[in-house]
């Protein structure tokens, strides 16, 4: 019997004694788990009062105004075309590097994700200080997509690593040529992770903030906190709000629908052998060049801006005191936020895949459903609540690190979800017939499998962390100061040569986790 099989038989035995002996999960399951579902209600429950409060025909009027009608038109323009910029560069750079014989394929792979480490905001600052030309929608597509592709690349490249090479092999003895292998046999087995990815870009797209303030595009977003923090309509920025989680709900259901019920996966260990790289004879030039371009152009330009602006930047400035103090505000907020966001994670996964519930479910899913509000959005419904019921926690740490727990934590049930799924319940079921408690099995069993899952976790949500900008501009206590507030505050004013020292040091803080994360991916894609 394979080792998939034996997995399978493990995960669907009944239930291990010390879960049968609870009715529910046990109180240090049930308080985090209670907190973070009522937690993440009160975005929901903001925006419906907020929107309730304007009345049915004054929201009707601001549905069908033409404003909104052209939000509605930047938005999808600005989404699809993202969306279908990153898929074209990620998959096509995916496969020159894991399918090609193109040169230096393991340094490519390891310099393309790298652009990650740069945060969109930053990207689209350094690209409209060399010039206002690169404002407007169709500049926003073209610099977001260059920003967001290692989304794309990096699940297809390990998807291709980990494909059975035994159906390219039956395609190629049949005398398909190499681009209809790649259409009719490559292409179907990449299908769950380009749909994945892809709504990631999506949804990253229907809540962006700081680049499109930064390169002048109007979209849902930059409406509803321009209502908000502007001109005080909170029923016109709830009214916008409910249309973002209805446009979520659709592209979620879509993508649904594309992934479809095709499954590829393989009992056993499937082809070990590397596929035999394609050969690219003369084109193995063009493609150098293509690949140096996109690196030059999502890694090199923001550098090069940044080192331009710290030369001759006019408004350069080295002050040490205030760098060193937003360094730390950034560090302290991502650490803690990071930590706090993925305990909550664990909380709710373990407890919707240990014990079955459909409290424990629900649960586990509203927080991707807050994750297609802005944070703007997300910010405000927690100053409405401090205010209204614990007027202490106001400006306080503790609300921010909420904002961030409610902004994240999709990024740390995925990665933990992912490893747990792997482990099968029967351990823990044998730990606790020699005579440990939950807890004991929890900490001293549960914990270290799953440790690569929880770390996998730490680094997606303190990269995300370190570039949080909105949620920390509304709630960040008196004195707070962060990297990415410096420069949002520095770029606003045009100030690019005073922005510039806190955008590089916050590059080179996200390329740490930016490239601890890649190379787990590669690993973890790699079968061979």
């Amino acid at each position: 019997m394979s080792i998939a099989l034996r997995r399978k038989a493990d995960t669907t035995r009944s239930w291990p004694s010390w879960r049968r002996s609870f009715s529910t999960p046990p109180l240090w399951l049930v308080v985090p788990v209670g907190l973070v579902g009522l937690a993440t209600l009160l975005p929901l429950a903001f925006v419906l009062a907020q929107a309730g409060q304007a009345g049915w025909s004054q929201s009707v009027g601001l549905l069908f105004r033409p404003y909104t009608g052209g939000l509605l038109l930047a938005t999808l323009q600005l989404l699809s075309g993202v969306t279908a910029g990153s898929l074209l560069l990620g998959v096509g750079l995916a496969w020159l590097v894991e399918r090609s014989d193109v040169p230096g394929a393991r340094a490519w792979g390891i310099a393309l994700p790298l652009s990650l480490a740069v945060p969109s905001f930053v990207t689209s600052f350094t690209w409209v200080s060399l010039s206002a030309r690169f404002e407007g929608m169709n500049s926003a597509i073209a610099i977001l997509s260059l920003a967001e592709f290692p989304l794309i690349y990096l699940p297809v490249a390990a998807a291709l690593r980990g494909m059975d090479q035994s159906l390219d092999d039956v395609a190629c003895s049949l005398g398909h040529s190499p681009w209809r292998r790649f259409t009719g046999v490559t292409l179907p087995q990449l299908r769950p992770a380009i749909s994945g990815a892809a709504l990631l870009v999506m949804l990253h797209m229907l809540v962006e903030f700081g680049p499109l303030a930064l390169l002048r595009v109007d979209t849902f977003t930059t409406a509803i906190y321009a209502a908000f923090e502007l001109e005080f309509n909170s029923a016109s920025a709830a009214v916008l709000s409910a249309v973002l989680l209805v446009l979520c709900g659709l592209i979620v259901l879509a993508e649904m629908r594309l992934r479809g019920t095709l499954r590829f996966a393989r009992i056993g260990s499937g082809a070990s052998r590397r596929p035999t790289p394609i050969r690219l004879g003369l084109w193995r030039f063009p493609a150098m060049a293509f690949l140096a371009t996109v690196v030059a152009l999502a890694l090199g330009v923001p550098l090069v801006s940044l080192g331009y602006w710290m030369l001759v930047g006019s408004s350069t400035a080295f002050p040490v005191g205030r760098i060193a103090h937003a360094l730390f505000g950034t560090l302290q907020l991502a650490g803690v936020g990071s930590l706090v966001t993925t305990a909550a994670g664990l909380a709710l996964v373990f407890t919707a895949m240990r014990f079955r519930g459909a409290i424990s479910r629900l649960a586990e899913r509203l927080p991707f459903v807050i994750h297609a509000l802005p944070g703007v959005v997300v910010a405000l419904a927690l100053v409405f609540f401090t205010l209204s019921v614990v007027p202490a926690l106001y400006q306080t740490m503790a609300v921010l690190v909420l904002a961030y727990a409610l902004l994240s934590l999709p990024l740390a049930q995925s990665a933990i979800r992912a490893v747990l799924e792997q482990f099968p319940a029967s351990i823990e079921d044998a730990a606790r017939s020699c005579g440990r408690g939950p807890w004991a099995v929890f900490v001293r069993v549960t914990l270290p499998n799953i440790a690569t899952g929880l770390g996998a976790a730490l680094i997606l949500v303190f990269l995300s962390l370190l570039r949080e900008l909105t949620a920390t501009l509304i709630l960040s206590p008196t004195g707070t100061d962060t990297l990415s507030m410096e420069v949002w505050s520095h770029t606003s004013k045009m100030e690019y040569g005073a922005a510039a020292p806190y955008a590089l040091l916050l590059v080179l803080l996200s390329g740490i986790p930016a490239y601890l994360f890649g190379r787990r991916l590669r690993r973890g894609g790699a079968s061979r």
